[in-house]
């Protein structure tokens, strides 16, 4: 006589998915504001970096060529850096800023369009002290 024993089918209970699935969902609503801002943060970064690259340029060309590049209605007219090889093209801003060039001086600065979406003072609200910490740049 053979006896046969029988088990039971072995899987997951209704209960024990459901746990899961919370789970996943509590993860998923810490995690995912963590990366809501990354694009912006990575925007600011990079118009910053930008910013102080030109501005050495700017300079360089200052000290080698006597004057500060000149001005077109957008800004600096690029094409006198770019034509003496001190940059490979002109620069694009992130979305939102713009430039202000003041030939005598030669400062070049940022500014946030109306309607920006940055936070870059880093306190939680999007608002003019925004543009005030992008200018001090």
């Amino acid at each position: 006589m053979t006896h046969r024993i029988r088990r039971a089918a072995r899987g997951f209970t209704l209960i024990e998915i459901l746990i899961v699935v919370v789970i996943l969902g509590i993860l998923a609503a810490v995690i995912i504001p963590q990366f809501t801002n990354a694009a912006d943060d990575a925007s600011v970064s990079s118009a910053r970096t930008q910013l102080q690259t030109m501005r050495s340029q700017i300079e360089l060309y200052r000290s080698q060529q006597g004057n500060y590049p000149a001005a077109n209605g957008a800004g600096v007219d690029w094409t006198d850096l770019t034509g003496a090889d001190y940059i490979r093209a002109a620069p694009t801003w992130p979305n939102n800023f713009v430039e202000a060039y003041a030939v005598g001086t030669g400062d070049l600065t940022l500014t946030l369009a109306a309607g920006h979406s940055y936070d870059i003072d880093g306190d939680g609200d999007v608002d003019a002290a925004d543009t005030t910490a992008v200018e001090n740049w």
